[in-house]
């Protein structure tokens, strides 16, 4: 009854001698070693799980542990890799136990073998899944995952919170997670705890500081981080960067700004025009008296003030009328080529001003009219030019932004622009020169707009200025 049954149990079961040689084995023995019970009773073990001259070096292995099991007098457990009848390696998990004699010396083993393979692909698979994610998860710029302890201490630092927020992990482990979060009221790392140790949860949009020092907005969101055993531990924060989401916010409200400020503009311009006409019509015809020359003089100044206001309204009108030019494809390298002597060496010269060209090769062309685009780069570069009165570096260059837009840069070393200045710069004017009426940029935010493309001005104040146009290819 006992033979029959482990004849019939579904794992491998071998009753070695003294010597290792077999005297007893099952049927889950014959399918695995695809040898008939006759071939395996009496031959050493080693030479059935492991025939052939290759296997020496395993062969040699497990004698090391069958004269383990002879010398401690206790079990042993090990996992190995044999080719079963069909070629196919197994992974089997072997218990190798010593069966004493009446003087306690060992005069047999028990050798019992569990096939393990499907388990272990099993593991392997699920680790590999594992990895996956972690890769999949240490790769998203755009997330920031990190826990910390009840103290506020960082114990977790992952997903794409080194790309995020510049900090390495080895740094940043054990430091105290205030180092990433301003010390605001409602966004302070002590005002998040306590919002998510009353409600259970915070979220909000909010601003991190990565290592350098730079502002990040994100959305936040936080927890208590519980246990294995469940008990509060610590605390996980999830932060998605919306920087990118920001600047078209932004962008959509500049646009709208601009559309109202242009009808608005349009309107006063027409309003002006007529009594100007009026203003510049008389004094005309009164210089054309037999009138006092003092007289003259101050018709005179007159004049030439009601000008100036003519082309200040003919810049406003220029400003908000939506023009429908012609256009064809431009080769930006060579628009920005053609206008570069304008600006260098007419009336807005800058002396010891460098230029850097760095123009990508074979760019495509953009579908837009050359005159308004020459206007954007000519009023930028004179820009950059007047704000390195003592003299600095110019930098220009294009690019091909993911085979769909070409990409200008204007970048100058001069004074910059003060962070809270940056949301007005592309306002009507608006001007942080003190003779500038600030309608340039204005003008230029509309031609590009109307180009289907984009401008941004990236400034800091003592380390210059970087407009990026982005416009797309035909």
């Amino acid at each position: 009854m006992a033979a029959r049954l482990l004849d019939k149990a579904g794992i491998i079961i071998i009753c070695l001698d003294a010597e290792g040689n077999i005297i007893f084995c099952n049927e889950k023995t014959e399918e695995i070693t695809g040898t008939g019970r006759i071939g395996i009773i009496g031959s050493n073990w080693l030479n059935i799980l492991y025939r052939g001259k290759g296997n020496a070096i395993k062969q040699d292995m497990l004698k090391a542990v069958l004269n383990e099991c002879r010398k401690n007098k206790r079990s042993k457990d090990f996992e190995t890799l044999i080719q079963d009848s069909k070629k196919k390696e197994k992974v089997i998990s072997w218990n190798l136990a010593p069966l004493f004699s009446a003087d306690k010396e060992v005069e047999a083993y028990i050798l019992a073998g569990h096939d393990i393979t499907a388990a272990k692909e099993a593991e392997s698979s699920s680790r590999s899944l594992d990895q996956t994610l972690k890769d999949i998860l240490s790769s998203l710029s755009e997330y920031a995952l990190y826990v910390t302890n009840l103290e506020g201490n960082i114990t977790y630092f992952g997903m794409g919170s080194e790309i995020m927020l510049g900090w390495n992990k080895k740094e940043i482990i054990f430091k105290h997670a205030g180092i990433l979060h301003r010390e605001d009221k409602e966004a302070g790392f002590d005002f998040i705890l306590e919002k998510v140790n009353s409600r259970g949860k915070f979220e909000k949009e909010t601003l991190l500081s990565n290592k350098a020092g730079e502002i990040i907005p994100v959305v936040l969101t936080a927890n208590r981080f519980l246990n294995s055993e469940g008990k509060h531990s610590g605390y996980i924060f999830v932060a998605k960067d919306i920087t990118e989401r920001k600047k078209l916010e932004y962008q959509a409200f500049q646009a709208e700004k601009l559309a109202a400020l242009g009808l608005l503009s349009a309107g006063i311009a027409h309003e002006i025009n007529n009594p100007l006409l009026v203003i510049s019509g008389r004094s005309d015809l009164l210089m054309s008296e037999n009138l006092d020359d003092k007289v003259k003089d101050d018709l005179r100044l007159i004049n030439t003030q009601a000008g100036r206001i003519q082309e200040m309204v003919d810049r406003i009108l220029k400003f908000s009328q939506k023009t429908n030019p012609d256009f064809a494809p431009v080769d930006i390298n060579e628009a920005i080529k053609f206008i570069l002597p304008f600006a260098q060496y007419g009336n807005f010269l800058a002396n010891g001003v460098e230029i850097r060209k760095d123009f990508a090769g074979n760019l495509r062309p953009v579908k837009g009219n050359l005159h308004q685009l020459q206007e954007v780069f000519l009023n930028l570069i004179i820009n950059a030019y007047q704000s390195m009165p003592e003299g600095g570096l110019l930098g220009i260059s294009t690019s091909n932004f993911e085979d769909a837009y070409a990409i200008i840069s204007i970048k100058d070393n001069g004074m910059g622009i003060p962070e809270d200045h940056l949301k007005d710069v592309f306002m009507p004017f608006y001007s942080t020169k003190k003779k500038g009426k600030g309608l340039g940029l204005s003008i230029c935010h509309n031609i590009i707009k109307n180009h289907n493309g984009s401008i941004e001005l990236e400034s800091k104040t003592g380390r210059g200025s970087t407009f990026i146009i982005k416009l797309p290819f035909i």
